[in-house]
């Protein structure tokens, strides 16, 4: 019996299912349940029969001396998964009591028997940190891995990322790479520790979504609370809308991109994907990183805007419509002649930018404001960052759908 096996544990009255896991005791079991929760139970008061035999013996792979032992297979895909660390790859700091980052793509493929027999998988860790400390430096970073691991032949990769900041880093790699294969990105909102954590469901529908005929660069999370499907969010559409749910995840402005069936690792598409293989592999890896990304707020003084003082671009998440109080106005004007790119965009979660409808609005078109449509204000701000050290109309490129970030109609959504 090792973990990964498929068990039925009775104790008592009671009879539980599902998935034995890796236990950090002797003298208890753990069980993922169908419903995605964890059951400890005492060894001594069960009695335990398999009902599915994994291929993948996690206990022998561990005593390896920490390298997971995959056997390739020549009729399966090839998937590369790189660690850049989050709560997928992290487990509890017993000397804190915090959750910390601590295990590289190899530790996932141990962690995750379920991954077994569905791809031959090369891992690689780019980074190990929890997503509050993501850099544009680490952007680039990804980005260039990602490049070099399709140009070595992988069909598909799957970034394992902190969930906190994961819609920049999509956002990132969507404006920055060209893709002939699926690059997703997947996280946990709960540690592999915890009671109903999300890690396994997440990664397992990752894999399938790299391993399918698409291009895209996604997010896959959790769709709901229950674990039937996980949702296949456009990084360049996507935000992080709670603290703490499992599905955190939505696709702002229209329904998700597409969906993965847990059990049977299915996945379907609600609009046409880039098909695999539209485009070759390129890599615009330049980011300009003098750019200031902020939210008016009433009561705001203009001396705020001193924060772009000589930056190269702006971002401002304006009210409505993409307003800011008038007192504002030759400010923006000073930096716009100055030489910075001051761009609006909307801190309401639907709708889009439209400044010609108050009086408020078109002053700041007067004032060399650009419009950003309905680009979420991370994107559009990631968005600028790219277009600044890669094109030489800025502004006519934020006003256009470069990776799927502007959408031609906002419509309500629910």
């Amino acid at each position: 019996m090792n973990a990964g096996d498929r068990v039925r544990v009775d104790r008592g009255t009671a009879t539980y299912e599902g998935v034995l896991m890796p236990s950090t005791t002797a003298e208890n079991l753990v069980v993922k349940l169908e419903g995605g929760y964890n059951v400890g139970i005492d060894r001594d008061e069960a009695d335990v029969e398999v009902l599915e035999q994994d291929s993948y013996d996690i206990e022998e792979a561990q005593d390896t001396g920490g390298t997971s032992e995959i056997t390739f297979e020549e009729e399966l895909p090839t998937i590369s998964l790189i660690s850049t660390g989050g709560t997928i790859a992290s487990t509890v700091d017993y000397r804190t009591g915090a959750v910390t980052a601590q295990f590289d793509a190899e530790d996932v493929l141990r962690a995750v028997p379920e991954l077994a027999g569905r791809a031959n998988y090369r891992g690689r860790v780019v980074a190990n940190i929890l997503s509050e400390n993501m850099t544009p430096d680490v952007w680039v970073d990804l980005a260039e891995a990602v490049h070099e691991e399709i140009e070595q032949g992988a069909d598909g990769v799957v970034v394992m990322h902190g969930t906190d900041t994961m819609q920049h880093t999509a956002s990132a790699l969507s404006f920055m790479l060209d893709t002939p294969v699926p690059v997703v990105f997947t996280g946990s909102q709960r540690s592999a520790d915890r009671p109903s954590s999300d890690n396994v469901m997440n990664a397992v529908c990752a894999v399938e979504a790299a391993k399918a005929d698409h291009s895209e660069t996604v997010v896959c999370m959790h769709a709901d609370e229950s674990d039937d499907d996980c949702a296949l969010h456009r990084g360049t559409r996507v935000r992080k809308n709670h603290t703490s749910r499992r599905d955190a995840f939505e696709t702002v402005g229209a329904e998700p991109l597409g969906e993965v069936e847990w059990k049977t690792g299915e996945v379907s598409f609600n609009r046409e994907p880039a098909a695999r293989g539209a485009d070759d592999l390129h890599l615009a890896e330049g980011l300009d990183r003098d750019v200031q990304h902020i939210k008016f707020v009433p009561g705001t003084p203009v001396d705020f805007l001193d924060i772009a003082e000589d930056a190269s671009g702006l971002v401002i998440e304006g009210t409505g419509l993409g307003h800011v109080t008038t007192e504002w106005i030759p400010r923006i004007e000073e930096l716009v002649e100055n030489g910075t790119t001051v761009v609006m965009t909307s801190q309401c979660l639907e709708g889009r930018v439209c400044d010609r409808v108050y009086d408020t609005g078109r002053d700041l078109l007067d004032a060399g404001v650009v419009e950003a449509g309905d680009t979420l204000p991370e994107t559009a701000y990631v968005k600028l960052m790219w277009a600044l050290a890669n094109v030489e109309s800025v502004e006519e490129t934020m006003r256009r759908s470069v990776a799927g970030e502007l959408q031609e109609r906002s419509v309500p959504w629910t």
